[in-house]
């Protein structure tokens, strides 16, 4: 049994462990870790490349001459790949490396032309059998990078060899709910209790024989498309070893890796009758084609799984290449099953055909699980393969044996085990992985094994599993510590008061709009069909049309709320908001709420202030922009480290909303993913809402802004000794940016210079074209010394020597 770190952290907190913690704590449970290794530690030395140049091969057709950057150098790579494109993000193998094939990369000759490495292919890395072309990385990822980090598989694959009597641990989740025993964190599954309706409707099912099939499910599910997988889910099987094939065959086996139940996929057109049968083969079937394209002979004890007039799979072992699912496929009959597993144990020796279904269903699967692992299954089809589900199904279980309630007795426990037990330790224990326990009497336990232990047959099983729990060499000795302390404050709580206070400071009204909107808005704010925002909770009985469904932006509502007040002769309006957004997440599941800032600025800059003493100017970009600048300033999110600093930036590729003026649009970025954005209103969409005017926005992801962690709070002394300010303009090319001289300033390291800043930016006919001309103020101070002119002018010397030099400048003269 195999499983990633990753994959294993999606279903508990593994805490401080270490993965050598990890594997420790799995041996001393009995589920003794063979290995841990890195995933594809053959593909340790591919990086990201991007292709800057591409041009075509004078001495070939089909080749093509790339300039590849690789963030350290740019290389001339032939590349013979039809989608190799300037811009292109892909996975570069430099001179040297040895490919998954045993293949070395060197610097060679081709038709003519040295080329320095290879642009390789999913099929070259051995992730896929693509090989239409070189790997077209999403955009957005930086060139330069290890490959496995960029991919997510920087990841460490732990090997557990399983015993016979351990089926339940045949599955992600089944090691995940051991870890749980050992961490005490909270187990999580995706789906935790399903319920089928049985219906006729679509097909029905016939179980001959109760022994050799307690259980068997099956749910019809149809439209789908079948189509590569998305790349999270090949992935997943990739780093098990699975090989992925398309998305309805990946997500059976993704599920069967994931709970431990094997699933099978019939292509429901194929079904005669529209009808399953589960029985053994009749006089006349003496031979079945297998999935694998071989004809297999077929014994009258083997179990069968067939429509209305042949065999359409070996049950529990392998499929039938006559009900396969092909790129055709449009409705399938998903099913979950339990089989007798000596039955299967039998049929996949006679066979010589091993499978990883047959593997689990030779030690026993759970039959209480099979309606939660369809669910699992339907609900991946439906998200990934576009399916519709079908109401109903059909749920068999007439050979499903009633609950094997087993007693432990306390004493008999502790003098096998030779240690001091009571009923709280046992309990603890026995609950920690699903069991259910109650007390008989002073010295019995009554304990209801869950359905997945199917190995739990008498009392010595459960003493063996004290004896696990407990630790073959770790016995506890004290009662754990309870600290007593002042509840925790809320952070998120907290910030959010603050940032609500900093806002109504500097002007802002703070606005609370219904989380229930109208559809209309998502069209009115030019969304494109396949953002994912136009996916939105509906309501079952909305108020009105105009709320219909829950929100799943906020600006729209601040623009309605602008405006309303235009409309009553309020032009100056700046508002924000704090508020949830919601997003589905399928049927009877709840909504996902993230919390956003929203701010929109309107209007005249004074607001509402006298005319008199104040001008008539609209507030701009920089307003917007100053906002944003105050609330990272005080929040100390400026200047922290570089894993929770914000930056403003100008905008990449599409990074622009739709919605957005992309000539006055900028964004915040941190390390751990875009904060948000400030940006003019486009002119068209102000005008779907009724608004003349000039809108400028702030719209930041609250929760992640939550998550970044503030700068040390730095405490100085005030200044005893008097400050010197020298003035320097600068001629500098017009692209150079003011902010930018203030950085290099800011590290020059001269030690006397205590601040700086931009004072005036001019451009004008009286300047040399191209040139602009920058004013800057510069602070000296000495903290132990008053400055003498000669200790200022040789450090104004140094600076004014430094800015020239590296932004290719000149004092401005007069």
């Amino acid at each position: 049994m195999k499983f990633s770190i990753s994959w294993l952290q999606e279903y508990v907190d593994t805490g401080d462990l270490t993965p050598e913690a990890l594997a420790e704590h799995l041996t001393m449970l009995g589920l003794e870790v063979d290995s841990v290794d890195p995933l594809f530690p053959e593909l340790k030395n591919l990086v990201t490349a991007k292709v800057i140049k591409v041009e075509s091969h004078p001495n070939a057709d089909k080749l093509h001459l790339c300039e590849v950057d690789t963030g350290e150098e740019v290389l001339t790579i032939v590349c013979g790949a039809p989608n190799v494109r300037e811009g292109l993000i892909t996975a570069f193998a430099p001179v040297g490396t040895i490919m998954p094939d045993g293949t070395k990369i060197k610097a060679s000759k081709v038709r003519g032309i040295k080329s320095f490495g290879m642009l390789c292919s999913e099929r070259e890395l051995g992730l896929s059998e693509s090989h239409e072309g070189i790997m077209d990385l999403p955009a957005d990822i930086k060139h330069g990078q290890p490959l496995l980090t960029a991919l997510g598989m920087d990841d460490l694959v732990v090997e557990v060899d399983l015993t016979p009597n351990r089926p339940d641990c045949a599955s992600v989740i089944g090691i995940a709910r051991e870890v749980s025993g050992v961490t005490r964190n909270p187990l999580t599954r995706p789906v935790e209790n399903a319920h089928l309706e049985h219906s006729a409707e679509y097909f029905r099912v016939d179980v001959e024989n109760n022994e050799l099939c307690p259980r068997y499910s099956a749910k019809l599910i149809k439209n789908v498309t079948i189509q590569q997988s998305p790349w999270w889910l090949r992935k997943r099987l990739l780093s098990v070893g699975l090989r992925p094939i398309n998305n309805v065959v990946d997500i059976t086996n993704f599920v069967m890796m994931e709970y431990g139940q094997p699933l099978h996929a019939f292509d429901y057109d194929k079904l005669a009758g529209q009808q399953i049968m589960v029985r053994n083969p009749r006089n006349n079937e003496k031979s079945f084609t297998t999935l694998d394209g071989e004809k297999r002979d077929i014994d009258p004890d083997m179990l069968l799984i067939c429509d209305a007039e042949k065999p359409v799979a070996v049950a529990g072992v392998m499929g039938g290449l006559n009900s396969e699912v092909t790129s055709e496929t449009t409705d399938i009959l998903l099913e979950s099953a339990c089989f007798n597993p000596i039955s299967i144990r039998k049929t996949a020796r006679k066979l010589n055909l091993g499978s990883e279904a047959s593997y689990r269903f030779e030690r026993g699967v759970d039959p209480g699980g099979c309606l939660i692992v369809l669910e699992r299954a339907a609900q991946l089809l439906c998200e990934i393969a576009g399916g519709e589900t079908t109401v109903g199904g059909a749920d068999y279980y007439g050979g499903v044996r009633p609950l094997n309630s087993q007693t432990i007795r306390i004493s008999r426990t502790a003098a096998l085990l030779g240690i001091d037990l009571d009923y709280n330790i046992i309990a603890d224990h026995l609950t920690s992985i699903g069991m259910r326990c109650k007390p008989k009497n002073d010295d019995t336990l009554w304990v209801n094994p869950p359905t997945f232990r199917v190995d739990i047959e008498r009392e010595a099983d459960l003493v063996e599993e004290v004896a696990r729990l407990v630790g073959y060499n770790n016995i506890p000795t004290s009662l754990p510590t309870v600290h007593l302390s002042y509840p925790d404050k809320d952070p998120k709580r907290e910030l959010r008061a603050r940032i609500s206070n900093l806002l109504a400071d500097t002007g802002f009204t703070e606005a609370i709009n219904y989380s229930f909107v109208t559809e209309k808005h998502l069209d009115m704010m030019q969304l494109a069909d396949d953002d994912s925002r136009r996916n939105q909770v509906q309501l079952l009985n909305p108020l009105s049309e105009e709320q219909s469904v829950m929100r799943s932006m906020q600006l729209p509502g601040l623009l309605e709320n602008l405006k309303r007040n235009n409309n009553f002769q309020k032009s100056a309006v700046k508002l924000f908001e704090v508020g949830k957004v919601f997003t589905p997440q399928g049927e009877n599941e709840q909504p996902v709420e993230k919390d956003r800032l929203t701010c929109i600025l309107s209007g005249r800059r004074a607001g509402e202030a006298s005319y008199l003493y104040n001008d008539s100017d609209a507030v701009d970009i920089y307003d917007a922009k100053g906002t944003a600048e105050m609330l990272l300033e005080t929040l100390r999110l400026q200047g922290c480290s570089k894993d929770d600093a914000v930056t403003i930036r100008l905008p990449e590729n599409d990074e622009a909303e739709t919605y957005s003026d992309a000539s006055q649009c900028l964004i915040l970025d941190s390390a751990k993913g875009i904060v948000g954005q400030i940006a003019k209103l486009e002119e068209s969409v102000a005008k779907q809402f009724g608004i003349k005017q000039d809108a400028y926005f702030i719209d930041l992801d609250f929760d992640l802004l939550c998550s970044l962690k503030a700068a040390d709070k730095d405490f100085t002394s005030l200044p005893v000794f008097p400050a010197i300010n020298r003035d320097i303009a600068l001629l500098v090319p017009v692209s150079t940016k003011a902010g930018e001289i203030l950085e290099t300033i800011k590290k020059s390291k001269e030690k006397f210079i205590e601040s700086s800043d931009i004072f005036d930016v001019f451009q004008g006919k009286t300047l040399e074209k191209g040139m602009k001309s920058i004013a800057v103020s510069v602070t000296y101070r000495s903290p132990t010394k008053t400055l003498t002119e000669k200790n200022v002018n040789k450090s104004h010397t140094k600076l004014i020597n430094l800015l020239t030099s590296k932004f290719d400048g000149s004092l401005r003269e007069g």
